[in-house]
């Protein structure tokens, strides 16, 4: 019998053999262009990226973070503001706060959905909030307590504070989509995201005029006219290579996300009667940029190890809340929900073309791993 194939937490191989053509054909229009930074190839990425999420204006930018940090920004959020976001999620997030001088508030998030706690936002809004941050984690969107990809119980929480949404792991997500459901909206191209680029690369969505040309001043040194910079900005230019990248991918992402949801519904089947397991909830607008377990009665960490002996190989996000990192020492009070469910968390191997076979590998070296360490 032919040994079996260690699984990665995400293999794109198949994804970009079946799109080369299109790809090498992109990048060699750029090059014969000779124009490597923003122009033409931006300019048409940001417009589909417009039409495709349903915003008014879309800007590209270097990444993800660039993309929060410039949102806050153009806000004028700064010090002596407070900005309530969760304390589930990437550190960039929190950083982007920091960046600018504010404050990061902390809410914590639900135990069905790991996103954010509209109760608790609510709770936390006071005269210096300038911003609510949601994240839309795993590519399930945030803010809404019956489960509709909307966003609408924490728009009527706001109540006119401007939303920026942290949809770095959520494009293509929600109805209306992620990115047009709140006053900003912030992606990542990151390579392992579900749109991802060749390298690092993030975009900003608005329907706000002024928003998106701040956003286009701050992305290029604060620059209205060349060599006519009004703000202190940043060199956060989306590379043209990249867009042209992204652009041949934009075209493909919708099957790709539904392909993610029908590899989560086959998870959700094979991990059917497992009472140590916490299976993610398949909701409406749920793009699965990860598949994440729950294991709260087991050491996850020895579970995962296992996981690995047998071939597997399953990730952990995030191991530590934001509020408790070592950057911020004891600043921050406890979140109870969210520093309990760091230790359960974990994310199994995903991506569009994962074939059932893999996926039943998984669950067996998971079901296996927790027989051991159960016994």
């Amino acid at each position: 019998m032919p040994e079996k194939k260690i699984i990665p937490p995400i293999d794109l191989q198949e994804q970009t053999a079946s799109i080369r053509q299109e790809i090498d054909e992109a990048i060699n229009r750029v090059i014969d262009t000779g124009n490597f930074i923003l122009g033409d190839e931006v300019a048409l990425f940001e417009s589909d990226c417009a039409e495709h999420i349903g915003s008014k204006h879309a800007i590209g930018l270097n990444s993800g973070t660039d993309a929060l940090v410039i949102a806050l920004r153009a806000l004028g959020v700064g010090e002596g503001d407070e900005v309530v976001t969760s304390p589930f999620t990437f550190f960039a997030t929190a950083e982007a706060i920091c960046l600018v001088g504010a404050t990061p508030v902390f809410a914590d998030i639900q135990e069905s959905s790991f996103n954010i706690d509209v109760c608790q936002v609510q709770d936390l809004i006071n005269k210096r909030t300038k911003a609510i941050m949601p994240v839309h984690l795993y590519g399930r969107i945030a803010g809404s307590e019956d489960g509709k990809p909307d966003m609408s119980n924490l728009k009527e929480v706001a109540s006119g504070i401007p939303i920026i949404e942290d949809a770095c792991q959520a494009f293509g997500a929600g109805s209306p989509r992620a990115g047009a459901l709140g006053d900003i909206g912030c992606f990542s191209f990151y390579p392992t995201k579900n749109l991802s680029a060749f390298g690092d690369g993030g975009l900003l969505t608005t329907d706000d005029e002024s928003i998106a040309i701040k956003s286009r001043m701050l992305r290029q040194h604060g620059e209205k006219s060349r060599y006519n910079n009004e703000l202190l900005g940043y060199n956060s230019r989306l590379d043209a290579i990249q867009a042209a990248i992204l652009r041949v991918k934009l075209k493909h992402i919708d099957k790709w996300n539904m392909q993610r949801r029908e590899a989560a519904e086959r998870y959700d089947s094979l991990l059917n009667g497992c009472n140590q397991v916490i299976a993610p909830e398949i909701t409406c607008g749920h793009i699965f940029h990860q598949y994440t377990i729950r294991i709260p009665n087991l050491d996850r960490d020895k579970v995962k190890e296992k996981m690995y002996e047998k071939g597997v190989i399953s990730m952990v996000y995030y191991p530590i809340p934001a509020n408790k990192l070592p950057v911020f020492g004891d600043r921050f009070p406890d979140c109870p929900v969210s520093e309990r469910l760091s230790k359960e968390v974990l994310s199994l191997p995903i991506w569009p073309e994962i074939k059932p076979e893999q996926q039943k590998q998984v669950v067996e070296a998971l079901l296996q791993s927790i027989s051991e360490i159960a016994q």
